[in-house]
């Protein structure tokens, strides 16, 4: 027993790597093709959050919703979304998952439960509870995922949605990336109590404050999380303490930041603590990386050659 349990701690370590090094590169080169001048508009990057959508989307099936927020590439990453049309949806072009029509802040992967990203802080609260109230009403055993941030806890959509959903025992799971800011703004110099996980309290939920750097720590609490949901027995909400190594976005210096704070986090690279375990042999790293380097350039390289959209495409799809 202690063998397979051994085996199966290694085989999740590997699947943990590849996705939060696959979520690594592909916005390395995001954010080299904004500082080409490639793509429109900005992007909010992953970078240093990995092991969060890594964790959490492993303890989802197929058939279950995520909620994703500005700053979701790295959930489609972990949902198993096809880089290469991620990467032209970035760059606006019309291989990509939405004919390069919704761009960063509102890409989508319908085909991988990815409800969309969402340009409105807390925007994708209320869709997520949407999702949740159709699983229980179709009477299927489909859980939700709500990812945001540590400043839409301050919105009116936090409260409400959370509330809906703890009074009608919907099957959500809500999970706050707290990287303690809100583009500029301290979250702790904005709220009483910092912990926010306990604001489940008054909801009558779980909640629970975890290192969200740790994903295997991750994984734990997801799990508990999303078999509480699909049991019947509500919401939960999990406080991932992290950190963005970039600004908000990629034209934010971050000058607002310490450094010494900052400094201290990227010291706590999840992906680095993983290869710290020491579960994985260097050589098994160096293969991962490699397969997914080339991975990564093959996206970057078809998203760079597709297409724009043709200009009699501009009003398809589009509801008014």
């Amino acid at each position: 027993m202690a063998k397979e349990s051994k085996n199966d701690k290694k085989q999740l370590a590997k699947y943990f790597y590849e996705v939060m090094y696959r979520t690594r590169r592909f916005e390395e080169d995001v954010f080299e093709f904004y500082k080409r001048g490639l793509m429109p508009g900005l992007a909010h990057l992953y970078l240093g959050e990995e092991a969060i959508a890594a964790g959490v989307c492993a303890a989802l099936r197929d058939s279950d919703y995520i909620g994703s927020t500005h700053r979701g590439h790295g959930h489609l990453v972990a949902r198993g979304a096809d880089p290469k049309r991620m990467m032209a949806e970035i760059l606006g072009k019309a291989t990509g998952y939405s004919k390069g029509k919704g761009g960063s802040m509102h890409i989508m992967a319908m085909d991988r439960g990815i409800l969309g990203a969402n340009g409105i802080v807390g925007g994708e609260m209320p869709i997520s509870v949407g999702a949740a109230y159709a699983s229980k009403y179709r009477g299927t055993d489909g859980v939700t995922v709500c990812f945001f941030g540590d400043g839409a806890t301050n919105e009116g959509l936090f409260h409400e949605s959370i509330n809906m959903a703890a009074a009608w025992d919907l099957p959500i799971v809500f999970v706050i990336e707290n990287n303690y800011f809100g583009i500029s703004v301290d979250i702790r110099k904005v709220t009483k109590e910092n912990t926010l996980s306990k604001r489940a309290v008054a909801y009558g939920i779980p909640g629970v404050t975890i290192d969200g750097n740790d994903v295997f720590a991750v994984h734990e609490e997801a799990k508990k999380a999303v078999d509480l949901a699909r049991s019947g027995k509500g919401p939960s909400l999990i406080e991932c303490l992290t950190y963005r190594w970039q600004g908000h976005h990629v034209g934010d210096p971050a000058t607002y930041r310490a450094e010494s704070e900052f400094k201290s986090w990227k010291e706590r690279d999840p992906i680095v603590n993983l290869e710290k375990t020491g579960i994985l042999s260097t050589a098994e790293i160096e293969t991962i990386r490699k397969r997914i380097d080339e991975e990564i350039a093959e996206a970057s390289t078809f998203a760079e050659e597709s297409p724009y959209p043709d200009m009699s495409d501009a009003f398809t799809d589009v509801f008014v």
